[in-house]
């Protein structure tokens, strides 16, 4: 396997909020960029949070952490754009479609041209139609172009499983499908714990109790500290790490699909292989009738927004 590390890698956090501040941050510590540039409208904010990071310096091996224009993320390696609005309490993430649009487009004219060999992961809401929008406004073939999706879910299943288990996070395997909303969902078929089936550990009721309390935690997070940040910001960390290393780590992002279990023309989080070219395969699994159900109904639903 080709562990090529990308040599001086420059990364671009493109929004200064809760999520790309705490992004930023967590890159840094892990080491996986030698220039961390912030952008945000808000130049006091983005002034602040690279301020602030940047005091950590000293106790790292990342080369350099600074504040930018958009001008200057145009020969990044790797952008991350987490810019746009908030989700609010009551909100899904699909209300914020028509909000975001306009500014994942204006992030990009701002920009300019990118260099051919860069990356982009959007975070920002709704990431699965942004991710879309994205690939057809960056100039970069669309496996460069991919987003978050329902890794974060992934993770709270995981966490969530380990947790009635009473195993570790990283001994689970399995995926959270689909949107990265409320029409995403569990492929239980893909799930195990150490080799076993999850359906011979925990009986179908619990299992979709831990579901709904997997695709509930957003809100739940939202309406008891009005974001989420520490999680996402630990996935961009794979996501980058699994760019920067060339990894081709298998992990559910948002990409185009094709043929995908009966889905084609749109974008949804699904099992890709992650590497220094983005992605590289979309993993060939092979979904039961049910969950190709959900996976259409979700990739409709995406597409009412599109």
């Amino acid at each position: 396997m080709n562990k090529e590390i990308i040599s001086s890698p420059k990364i671009a956090v493109i929004g200064a909020g809760a999520v790309g501040s705490t992004a930023a941050y967590t890159l840094m510590l892990k080491n996986l960029a030698s220039q961390l540039i912030m952008i945000d409208l808000n130049n006091e904010k983005e002034t602040g949070e690279v301020m602030d990071i940047d005091d950590g310096l000293c106790f790292v091996e990342t080369g350099c952490v600074g504040g930018a224009d958009f001008r200057d993320a145009s020969d990044a390696d790797i952008i991350i754009i987490t810019a746009g609005a908030a989700q609010k309490p009551g909100e899904t993430r699909l209300d914020l479609a028509k909000k975001n649009k306009g500014i994942v487009a204006s992030i990009f004219k701002k920009i300019g041209k990118l260099k051919s060999s860069t990356i982009v992961i959007m975070i920002s809401n709704p990431v699965d139609v942004l991710t879309h929008l994205a690939q057809e406004v960056s100039g970069l073939p669309h496996n460069q172009v991919f987003g978050s999706s329902t890794s974060l879910e992934t993770a709270r299943l995981k966490t969530q499983l380990a947790h009635r288990l009473e195993v570790h996070p990283q001994c689970i395997d399995g995926f959270v499908m689909g949107e990265h909303g409320d029409s995403g969902f569990v492929a239980w078929s893909t799930v195990s714990v150490g080799g076993v089936p999850i359906t011979d550990l925990i009986k179908a009721g619990e299992l979709a109790k831990i579901e709904k309390k997997v695709k509930n935690e957003v809100y739940e997070i939202i309406n008891r500290k009005g974001a989420t940040f520490y999680g996402i910001a630990m996935v961009i960390s794979e996501l980058v790490e699994a760019v920067v290393l060339d990894q081709r780590k298998i992990m559910p992002v948002s990409v185009r699909l094709k043929h995908y279990n009966g889905v084609s023309g749109v974008n949804l989080g699904v099992p890709a292989v992650i590497g220094r070219a983005g992605i590289l395969e979309v993993w060939p699994l092979k979904l039961n009738a049910g969950e190709k159900k959900l996976l259409v109904a979700s990739a409709k639903k995406i597409k009412e927004y599109l």
